[in-house]
């Protein structure tokens, strides 16, 4: 399990109208290799709002739609629930990511 990776997770919830969502994991590798139960992951919707928040994927990630991670809805998903791999962001995915979460965040550089 690495940062960057989607999984397609049964979420089975009343606030979601879908059944199953694919997420990507956004912790840092420490912590995903760490004993904590959890990681902080961000859902893929296929909608883009052209948001400077959410960041296009797509075909080349393993997805079936064009669709959008939204960095300001994340999550904290148990590692159990992450076994349904789909496929990894690129290194130039990865930096747009990491562009959106500190807009998200409002984290100064």
């Amino acid at each position: 399990m690495k940062r960057g990776e989607l999984y397609r997770v049964y979420r089975g919830s009343k606030s979601d109208p879908k059944d199953f969502r694919v997420f990507v994991i956004i912790s840092r590798q420490v912590l995903i290799d760490s004993k904590f139960s959890t990681v902080t992951c961000a859902p893929i919707y296929t909608t883009y709002d052209v948001l400077s928040t959410q960041v296009p994927v797509g075909v080349y990630e393993g997805l079936k739609h064009e669709s959008s991670i939204h960095c300001d809805e994340l999550v904290s998903i148990p590692k159990s629930m992450l076994s349904d791999f789909i496929g990894t962001l690129s290194w130039k995915k990865i930096d747009e990511l990491k562009r959106a979460l500190v807009i998200a965040l409002d984290i100064e550089d």
